[in-house]
C-alpha cells in the first residue's frame, strides 16, 4: 500500500487528455522547457532565459493551444532536476497553483554507453519519460525530492555555515603551521589567545627572528583566524538564544530532547535535527538510506560482494553519524549498543572495526530517529538526567 509520503511515485491518477505535463532542463543563462499538451500533435520544446514569468507565460500558452484542440485542462505538472538553483521555482510555482517537483538527478536512468550523447535537449527528453513514468504511478521510475519551505531551508543554514567556517579555521591554521615548520619551528599554536603576541619571540633553526614577509603574513593570517573564530562564537551564541527563546517550537524541542543523550552535544543535535529528523521519512529503512548508511550489494548469479557504503544520501549526516558513533563508545561504554559492537569486533581486524563502526552508526541514528518521533527511550541509548 502506498504511504502518503512516498516520493518513489505520484499518488494522483494521470489523466492524459487535461493534463499538460512540462519538463525544464535548468542551467545558469537559460532554461530548456519541453512539454507534452493534450490534442497537440506535436511536443512543443522552447528555450528561454532564466525569468520566471516567462516560464508562466509559456505554460498558459501551451494550455491554450490545449483548449484551442477541444481539451480542458485541469491540471499542469512541473518538473525539473534538483542542482544549484534549490527548491525556490517549485515554491514559487506552486504558489501560482501549479503543481511542480524536483526531481533526484540520481534516480533519473541514462544509457550504460562508453560514450553517450548528452545535450540539452536530450536531456530534457530523458526527463520527460522518467517524469510521465512517475505521474503514471510507475514504482520506482524516478524519486522527487521533498521540496522544504523557506523557513525550513533558511534553519539549515546556521549549522552548514559553522561547519565552514570550522573547515576555514582548520585551514588558517594548518597554513601558519606549515609557515613555520618552513623554518623549524613547531609546537606553535596559532589558535591560542595571545598566539599573536608570541610571534616577535618565536627563533628559526639558525637562532634568526621571523623573516618580514613572513612575519606580515601571519600576522594577517592570525587576523582572519580570530575574525572566523568570533563568527563561530556568534553562531553558537545566537543557536543556544533560539533555543531558550522559543524552547516550545518543535525543532528545538527535538534538540533538548537529543543533547540529553550522553555523547551528543547541542552541535550535532541541531545538525541532525535540522538534516534528517525533522523530516516525515516513512521508516528506518528509509532514515538508513537518506543517511546514505545502507550497503550497495553486487550480486550477479554467483557472484556475491559488498562494494561499501551507497553513500547516495546526506553526506553531513553520514559524516555525523560516524564521529557519532565512535564518541558513543567513549561516553556509553556499558550501553547495550556499545557492548554489541565489542561483540563484533572480538576478532580485532581493521576491517571489521570499520564495518562494524558503520553498523553502529546506522543502528545509533535509528534509535535517536525512534527516540525524537516516539519519545520513548530506546534500548541501548542512556540520557542524561534532568537538570
Amino acid at each position: 500500500m502506498p504511504q502518503p509520503n512516498d516520493l518513489s511515485r505520484s499518488l494522483a491518477a494521470l489523466d492524459q487528455d487535461s493534463t499538460l505535463v512540462a519538463v525544464i532542463e535548468i542551467s545558469q543563462s537559460s532554461w530548456l522547457v519541453g512539454g507534452i499538451a493534450p490534442g497537440v500533435n506535436r511536443q512543443p520544446l522552447k528555450k528561454l532565459a532564466a525569468d520566471e514569468t516567462a516560464l508562466l507565460q509559456l505554460l498558459s500558452r501551451w494550455r491554450g493551444e490545449a483548449t484551442k484542440a477541444g481539451r480542458t485542462i485541469s491540471r499542469i505538472a512541473v518538473a525539473y532536476e534538483a542542482g544549484r538553483d534549490g527548491f525556490w521555482l517549485a515554491r514559487w510555482l506552486r504558489g501560482r497553483g501549479i503543481e511542480a517537483h524536483v526531481i533526484h538527478p540520481t534516480s533519473v536512468a541514462v544509457s550504460r554507453e562508453h560514450r553517450r550523447a548528452k545535450t540539452d535537449r536530450l536531456d530534457t527528453e530523458l526527463l520527460k519519460r522518467a517524469f510521465l513514468g512517475w505521474l503514471r504511478g510507475e514504482q520506482r521510475h524516478c524519486s522527487m525530492a521533498m521540496i522544504p519551505t523557506l523557513e525550513e531551508e533558511d534553519a539549515k543554514r546556521p549549522n552548514r555555515e559553522r561547519e565552514n567556517l570550522v573547515s576555514e579555521r582548520t585551514r588558517l591554521v594548518n597554513r601558519m603551521k606549515s609557515a613555520l615548520a618552513r623554518l623549524g619551528i613547531r609546537g606553535f599554536k596559532p589558535h591560542l589567545r595571545k598566539a599573536s603576541e608570541r610571534l616577535d619571540t618565536l627563533r628559526t633553526a639558525e637562532g634568526m627572528a621571523l623573516p618580514p614577509n613572513t612575519l606580515a603574513e601571519l600576522r594577517r593570517d592570525m587576523a582572519r583566524l580570530r575574525f572566523v573564530m568570533d563568527q563561530i562564537r556568534e553562531i553558537e551564541a545566537a543557536r543556544l538564544a533560539r533555543l531558550e527563546q522559543h524552547p516550545e517550537q518543535a525543532n528545538h524541542a527535538m534538540v533538548r530532547l537529543l543533547a540529553r543523550v550522553v555523547g551528543v552535544g547541542i552541535e550535532t543535535a541541531d545538525m541532525l535535527v535540522h538534516e534528517i529528523l525533522s523530516r516525515h521519512l516513512r521508516d528506518r529503512k528509509a532514515v538508513a538510506r537518506y543517511a546514505g548508511l545502507t550497503g550497495s550489494p553486487d550480486e550477479s548469479g554467483a557472484r556475491r560482494r559488498e562494494k561499501g557504503l551507497s553513500r547516495a544520501g546526506n553526506a553531513r549526516v553520514r559524516r555525523g553519524m560516524i564521529q557519532l558513533a565512535w564518541r558513543f563508545l567513549m561516553f556509553q561504554k556499558d550501553s547495550a549498543l556499545a557492548q554489541w559492537y565489542r561483540r563484533q569486533t572480538t576478532d580485532g581486524r581493521g576491517a571489521t572495526r570499520k564495518t562494524m563502526i558503520v553498523a553502529l552508526a546506522r543502528k545509533l541514528l535509528v534509535a535517536l530517529w525512534q527516540l525524537v518521533t516516539t519519545g520513548e527511550v530506546p534500548e541501548g541509548v542512556v540520557l542524561r538526567r534532568a537538570a
